[in-house]
């Protein structure tokens, strides 16, 4: 397996130390919203963090004075404008190469096309791209999250990473599956983070940068995970071409 030149690809101890619980709670609102693919009521974010509700109205109460939060016309909780500037913000060379690439490949394809990286033991969507004209495209919203060690991304993006700094819990199946998708340069997966959905992704290795992967997501149809794979990886060539990788 080919190891990546980025820095500390996996590194549980980046989160140890001290830390405020008012902002980490803060930041769980926003990923609970964001993985809730709906709106939620104060009631039902006080239940997923554990707090009192006037913990989660306060929490709210600042996020909304940001512009993180928003409430739509029922009084619901919403993300906020305001973290589409600030996402655009992450990695903006990356994304300004990446978007028409992905878009290209969705088009290509007819297949909803992503990237993501890897943050810690997880894999993170940055952007995504649903196909112009598909009748029914699968959504993958960006800032999604999934454990590293599930699903194409995940075993593409470990093809960059030493298996010595693998989450402690990776299964003892996936040193084979990554192997494998290291000879190949793709990996595949069905039914691993959402119910019946086939991804198939290949690695997009950038000096100095943490591992990526391009990947696409879409129902079973028989078509030849190779023949998607190579369409990805002509995308990933041209961005780290384009980045100097």
């Amino acid at each position: 397996m080919t190891t990546s030149p980025s820095p500390s690809p996996i590194d549980a101890s980046a989160a140890s130390g001290p830390a405020s619980q008012t902002l980490s709670r803060g930041i769980r609102v926003l990923e609970q919203l964001a993985d809730a693919r709906r709106a939620l009521t104060i009631d039902e974010i006080a239940a997923r963090l554990s707090v009192h509700r006037s913990v989660a109205y306060r929490l709210i109460r600042t996020l909304e004075a940001h512009g993180l939060v928003e409430r739509d016309a029922a009084g619901r909780l919403v993300l906020g404008a305001r973290l589409a500037a600030l996402a655009a913000g992450v990695a903006r060379d990356l994304h300004a190469e990446a978007l028409p690439e992905l878009t290209a490949a969705a088009n290509d394809l007819g297949m909803t096309c992503f990237l993501v990286v890897l943050d810690h033991e997880e894999c993170v969507t940055l952007a995504s791209v649903e196909p112009r004209h598909a009748v029914a495209a699968v959504a993958q919203r960006p800032g999604t999250r999934h454990p590293v060690t599930v699903g194409a991304p995940g075993k593409a993006i470990l093809t960059q990473v030493p298996a010595g700094a693998w989450p402690p819990d990776a299964g003892t199946g996936l040193a084979g599956e990554v192997h494998e998708a290291a000879v190949r340069g793709w990996a595949e997966s069905q039914n691993e983070v959402i119910p019946s959905l086939h991804a198939v992704a290949v690695p997009l290795v950038l000096r100095g940068r943490a591992p990526a992967a391009l990947a696409a997501v879409y129902l079973p149809t028989g078509t030849e995970a190779a023949s998607v794979a190579e369409r990805l990886a002509r995308s990933a060539t041209a961005i780290r071409d384009a980045l100097g990788g």
